[in-house]
């Protein structure tokens, strides 16, 4: 049973699809800690709700980046996490803790990378980007994450058509159904360790012997 921290700093429904199918026992694995840097998010809510440990973390409480960095690493380490989801978390990691987890977060991105991703890639802005460009699909993906913003090794990908009487609005509602099925998918497979390196790409295997 993986331990499973959640970093997300909006309404978190990433973080509910999530736990939901543990709920409902599709994921062997447990969200033992949901840290934000938004004490006032929805997620955060969820969390109190359903008796999640929940850390925030962000300038306000703790002014000092050195102290915020040590803190995230070391509360962390504590709970003993296995995988970190990252659910519309709005902060950059910092490079000790990426490398501190390499290969163990995991990042939901609302478009097809490497397209329409990096910093200022977000949200709406994707979606946007997206019919401003004329591209006739948009989707989803999961990527380990490294130091720069949407960058790491994909993982898994799910597509949509983007028709011409699509808006940014219509393209989010789309991508979201996609994210809700292929993060918890992604989550599922790397709590059963059937995700594998091969030639420092990741894919998701049905059986890993290992």
């Amino acid at each position: 049973m993986k331990k499973i921290a959640v970093f997300v700093s909006g309404g978190g429904s990433n973080f509910k699809a999530i736990h939901h199918q543990i709920i409902q026992g599709n994921i062997s694995g447990e969200i033992v800690l949901v840290i934000s840097n938004n004490p006032n998010c929805g997620a955060i809510e969820y969390a109190k709700i359903n008796s999640i440990k929940h850390v925030i973390i962000n300038e306000t409480r703790y002014p000092n980046s050195r102290t915020r960095n040590e803190l995230l690493m070391e509360t962390c380490i504590r709970t003993e996490i296995d995988l970190i989801c990252l659910a519309g978390y709005m902060k950059m990691l910092p490079p000790n803790f990426v490398k501190q987890y390499e290969n163990k977060i995991l990042n939901i991105h609302p478009g097809l990378l490497p397209e329409f991703g990096g910093k200022g890639f977000f949200g709406m802005r994707v979606h946007e980007a997206v019919i401003n460009s004329g591209k006739k699909e948009s989707g989803a993906t999961v990527h380990f994450v490294d130091e720069i913003y949407d960058h790491g090794p994909i993982i898994a990908q799910k597509k949509v058509e983007v028709l011409e009487s699509d808006t940014a609005e219509s393209v989010a509602t789309k991508v979201l159904i996609l994210e809700h099925e292929l993060f918890p998918e992604v989550v599922k497979a790397f709590c059963e360790n059937k995700i594998i390196i091969e030639n420092n790409k990741p894919k998701i295997v049905e059986y890993n012997e290992n």
